[in-house]
């Protein structure tokens, strides 16, 4: 019977997903399409748990079988990462867009990711001092006392890790390594390696032009299928998108949510508030945050489903560049660092809040001067290396407790929860990475203001 059941659900999806396809041949634009999947998955999700319940073995059973289309979706974007971000980057180069500015674009790129991080920090800690959250208050049950096992195993490989060390893992040692993201930082990594070939090409076109026109042409054959692989890929995502959304709705645990509840609120309306200072830097730069929140919604959209920063980096990139206008070069430059540095919503505000909820169990006063400045110099630097996954946020956490010499129970307590608000952190992270961009767009004269004022969005 069961199994009867799982091919009927199946159908539905099938029949879901055939309703999206003639939408897309009926040329309903892309943000509309994005925005139908995610209602449609969040309603058919919330059907399934209803009728079966969130653990069953038909809710299970038909999960597995939508994970084929929206982890499919999510791993063919990842698929395409690094050589995206390694072409672009030389591209740059062989294209002469980042020669005179490289250096002001790495530090402005760099710059606006930590000063928001530490903005975010102290959004955080306001959020969590404003609602009063107390971690002492959490309860562990089994799925907490699992999970607290398997950080204080985790936490080894980062408690002894000095900031000159975590400086020192961006730098590649082994690029091809790199290449196959084996590492949380590898993204950095392969920035790094390209701009050292795009640096190496440029000597090479001085002293053989040959030689070097040459190199060009190959990259920009590259760079061309590369991005052609991305388009096709990204006209999935309406479908990836209504697989996961619906993943998420039929299997989250809702009593559990319900608990923890004071912690989602205070976790939302910090990631919010964050959102909206985003809004308020693109004001100051004299760029319009309506048209910013139109144009990147679809990709915010797609980053809170998926909840990997990873997988929307094609995404990310194309936003910057087909819909704000932002030059090739800093956008990859934004998106990429973006993976790794200055996280936002896991690096900023989720370690943040944290150390606020946790600090009174070692005596800490939470609202000292002295604290809170602390906490948001060590949220601020901690957050080099951040995995661009899910569990980033995790990481970023045990780091930053650790440093500042709390326990790391806490990250266990609220497991239950974790998926949830990593869904919202990883559209606060993406955001900031696009943001970082189109700000360093304008600052460096390669923002092309025009098509960041046009009201249609460029169609994946």
């Amino acid at each position: 019977m069961n199994t009867i059941l799982i091919i009927v659900n199946i159908i539905i999806f099938l029949l879901l997903i055939m309703g999206l396809f003639m939408m897309q041949k009926k040329h309903v634009s892309f943000s509309k399409r994005i925005f139908t999947a995610l209602g449609l998955g969040l309603v058919f999700g919330v059907i399934i748990q209803l009728i079966y319940g969130a653990t069953s073995e038909v809710t299970i059973g038909t999960i597995d079988w939508f994970t084929i289309v929206g982890s499919g979706y999510v791993k063919l974007l990842q698929m395409i990462v690094m050589p995206l971000v390694f072409v672009s980057i030389v591209g740059a180069f062989t294209k002469l867009k980042l020669t005179k500015n490289i250096g002001k674009i790495s530090f402005l790129v760099i710059g606006i990711l930590l000063g928001t991080t530490a903005i975010s920090a102290a959004v955080g800690i306001g959020s969590a001092l404003g609602f009063g959250l107390d971690g002492i208050q959490l309860t562990q049950g089994d799925a907490e006392a699992t999970r607290n096992m398997e950080l204080e195993e985790k936490v080894v490989t980062v408690q002894d890790v000095t900031i000159p060390q975590q400086i020192l893992q961006l730098i590649p040692s082994n690029p091809f390594l790199d290449l196959t993201g084996a590492r949380p930082t590898s993204t950095i990594a392969v920035v790094i390696f390209a701009a050292f070939v795009g640096m190496a090409f440029l000597g090479v076109k001085r002293k053989d032009p040959e030689h070097g026109e040459f190199f060009a042409k190959i990259i920009d054959t590259l760079y061309a299928i590369t991005m052609r692989i991305v388009t096709l890929v990204l006209r999935l995502t309406p479908y990836g998108i209504f697989a996961l959304i619906t993943k998420v709705t039929a299997t989250s645990d809702y009593v559990a949510i319900a608990k923890l509840g004071k912690f989602v609120i205070a976790s939302y309306v910090a990631l919010i508030v964050m959102f909206i200072v985003h809004l308020i830097l693109l004001s100051l730069a004299k760029l319009s945050p309506v048209r910013y929140v139109k144009k990147a919604m679809p990709t915010l959209t797609f980053a809170f489903t998926s909840r990997s920063s990873a997988g929307t980096l094609p995404l990310t990139i194309k936003t910057q560049t087909k819909d704000f206008g932002v030059s090739e070069g800093i956008a990859n430059f934004a998106g990429s660092f973006g993976l790794s540095i200055g996280q936002n919503g896991c690096a900023g505000i989720y370690p943040a809040m944290l150390a606020v909820m946790v600090a009174p169990a070692v005596g800490i006063n939470p609202t000292s001067p002295a604290f809170i400045i602390t906490l948001i110099i060590v949220v601020a630097i901690s957050s080099f290396g951040v995995a661009g996954v899910g569990g980033g946020a995790t990481f970023a956490a045990l780091i930053v407790l650790s440093v500042m010499n709390l326990p790391i129970e806490i990250a266990a307590l609220v497991i239950s929860v974790e998926p949830l608000i990593d869904m919202g952190r990883t559209a606060l992270n993406v955001s900031g990475a696009m943001v970082s961009g189109v700000l360093t767009g304008k600052a460096t004269g390669e923002l092309d203001k025009e098509v960041y004022k046009q009201q249609q969005i460029v169609e994946a």
